[in-house]
């Protein structure tokens, strides 16, 4: 009864328009100050929100895309968001947030503010400050190149000197729900954010593409139609959450607007005939249940309509109508399975038990992508949860129907015990070699953790690892080992100047010089961090790590940056070199070279410097700050 409350609940709410929960909206016209917030204060970015206002667009000023915020009229009531979320459901009013922004530090800094929803048709962003202002104009209705940032969402980049401050306004207007997750982030929490995010999207787009393969495979070698219905289904739902999440418009059509939005509700359509045809296909209903099965085929029937609202109708209209539609034939689906399971079909528990976390996970979703709910991010995560759980519940349900099938033919053809017995041995083989075929998919995985997606260097986890091997084999066959560290010099400077695009085209110049300088197949080169590198050098010497390490910095040298992009960026980089001693651990590896590194910065930089005998005392924080 739960579940149909909430089902009932969201139907009416996308219907009506109205708010399924309090939301910023109704706290008020009460006129609020939006406090100062000190950007370099970790607490008071955690707590964004309570420094946060907005205001909706009156509709008597025009065009909100021709106001800006100097024009805003002066008696408009700025409300404060009060730590709350916002969001606000189906509205087609155009919204206003503020942001008030010092740096109370003692030197310059730089923040990303980040708008964590894809969905927007219109968003600007205008950063004032005493010396001038700055605007990004983007959102769905526009190319994603207009963002600025190749990010799924919208990231805002603000540079502020020690003691100044800004103000931030960001507009907004989107045809559905506007859902409103902010937060102010350092570039080092930005992109551990972002790792973090890539990894958990990563396994979970590879272990749906792979399922989804797998039963492709698996119709393909047994004809059964389930299998690639569900394996349709399983395509259908990541396209949609791969819309819904911004990643299709990054990386399929960046510049298709129309394609952007048609996508979601395209893509849930898409989803409502998929479960309609695995539903009908695997419950059997065809021959069994008459009656039931006409009920599946008027189902298909409006879920090809869906399909054509999806392209005709404006895009709140379509998600609307597909939304309530899908949610109804989810509820329909889980019912029929409720009854095949109580005719005695075994495998339909499973399938219940699956559309069970599908029907939760859905409609927790769809209330937090509909702005009836905060924490957007978070339900994005449990919806990933649960399409997890029901991916695997549904494919053992497809195991368990399949192996009451086998017991069904055993019992009914005896007469054919050989045949059938070939049969499931060739089941069994292709099974194995889907099975080996998801362990080798798994080992490429595994391959891809261990390299810098910038570079295709190794990464410091591959790093770290091998030293500690190398270490091992060169303690026990007596051998020398030199390790190398490198650091590009004013690395900062080129960012600061020409912009983090052309920092990382450096950072690539970089790597494929250092690949040119190394060629043993046992040689490791690796990017350890930002723009450090490291060379490990297994059978050299000191001399050896020096010559080497001297005609790449003179190589580099001698070749500029950016040529083909009609840049000329002379880099230089500073390097430290310790050799492997007796009884030395990694750590003390490591930090002899890292100490010789900031040797050769002291010394003026663009030079190689090596380590002294006995581990170094230098004061790594001071050398540092003197970079």
């Amino acid at each position: 009864m739960t579940l149909l409350r909430g089902l009932v609940l969201l139907s009416l709410c996308l219907v009506s328009g109205q708010s399924a929960g309090n939301h910023p909206l109704s706290t008020g016209n009460q006129s609020t100050p939006c406090p100062l917030l000190s950007v370099n204060d970790p607490v008071q970015r955690d707590r964004l929100l309570y420094h946060t206002c907005y205001l909706s667009q009156p509709t008597d000023l025009g065009d909100w895309r021709q106001i800006t915020p100097a024009q805003l009229p002066a008696q408009l009531q700025w409300q404060a968001s009060n730590g709350e979320q916002l969001a606000f459901p189906r509205s087609q009013l155009e919204y206003w947030i503020r942001l008030n922004l010092r740096n109370d530090g003692p030197t310059p800094g730089f923040w990303y503010l980040a708008l964590d929803y894809a969905p927007v048709d219109y968003v600007s962003f205008t950063l004032h400050k005493a010396n001038g202002r700055s605007i990004i104009e983007t959102g769905d209705q526009r190319p994603f190149d207009a963002r600025g940032i190749n990010y799924r969402y919208y990231l805002v980049p603000i540079s502020l000197n020690a003691g100044e401050a800004a103000t931030l306004y960001v507009r907004l207007s989107s045809q559905g729900a506007l859902n409103l997750p902010l937060s102010l982030l350092t570039p080092d929490e930005l992109v551990a954010q972002s790792n973090t995010l890539t990894l958990t999207h990563g396994l979970f787009y590879g272990a749906l593409i792979i399922f989804a393969l797998f039963n492709l495979l698996l119709f393909i070698s047994s004809g059964t139609r389930y299998y690639f219905f569900n394996a349709f289904y399983m395509a259908s739902l990541g396209l949609f959450l791969f819309a819904m999440g911004g990643f299709a418009y990054q990386h399929l059509w960046p510049g298709s607007p129309w394609l952007a939005n048609t996508a979601i509700p395209l893509s849930m359509a898409l989803c409502a005939l998929a479960i309609n045809l695995f539903g009908r296909s695997f419950l059997q209903v065809r021959r069994q249940s008459p009656l039931t099965s006409r009920l599946m085929t008027a189902q298909t029937g409006i879920a090809c309509a869906l399909l054509v609202l999806a392209l005709v109708l404006p895009y709140n209209h379509a998600i609307a109508i597909i939304t309530v539609a899908a949610l109804a034939l989810i509820f329909s689906l889980f019912f029929i399975g409720v009854i095949r399971w109580r005719q005695g079909h075994s495998h339909a528990k499973w399938y219940v038990l699956s559309w069970s976390l599908m029907v939760l996970g859905t409609l927790t979703y769809a209330l937090a992508a509909f702005g009836y709910i905060p924490d957007f991010l978070q339900h994005e995560m449990i919806m990933q949860s649960a399409i997890g759980g029901q991916v695997l519940l549904l494919n053992y349900a497809i195991v368990q129907r399949w192996r009451d099938m086998q017991k069904r033919l055993w019992l009914a053809e005896n007469r054919a015990k050989m045949r059938l017995e070939r049969e499931v041995a060739e089941r069994t083989t292709q099974l194995q070699e889907a099975m080996r075929d998801l362990e080798a998919a798994n080992q490429r995985l595994e391959a891809l953790s261990t390299r810098d997606s910038l570079t295709g260097l190794h990464n410091r986890r591959y790093l770290d690892g091998r030293l500690t091997e190398l270490i091992r084999e060169a303690h026990r066959h007596l051998r020398p080992l030199a390790l190398v560290v490198l650091d590009a010099d004013h690395f900062k400077r080129i960012n600061d100047h020409y912009g983090h695009a052309v920092g990382d085209l450096c950072l690539r110049h970089i790597a494929d010089e250092l690949k040119h300088a190394v060629h043993r197949p046992q040689d490791v080169v690796a990017r350890f961090g930002g723009e450090e590198f490291t060379l490990l050098l297994p059978d050299t010497n000191l001399a050896g790590a020096q010559q080497v390490t001297n005609q790449f910095l003179q190589r580099l040298a001698s070749c500029p940056a950016g040529q083909r992009e009609g840049l000329h960026i002379q880099l230089t980089l500073s390097a430290g070199v310790a050799v492997l001693q007796d009884d030395e651990t990694p750590a003390q590896l490591f930090q002899r070279a890292d100490d010789a590194l900031y040797q050769a910065k002291a010394a003026g930089r663009n030079q190689l410097a090596v380590a002294d005998n006995t581990p170094s005392s230098i004061d790594r924080a001071t050398n540092r700050s003197h970079e």
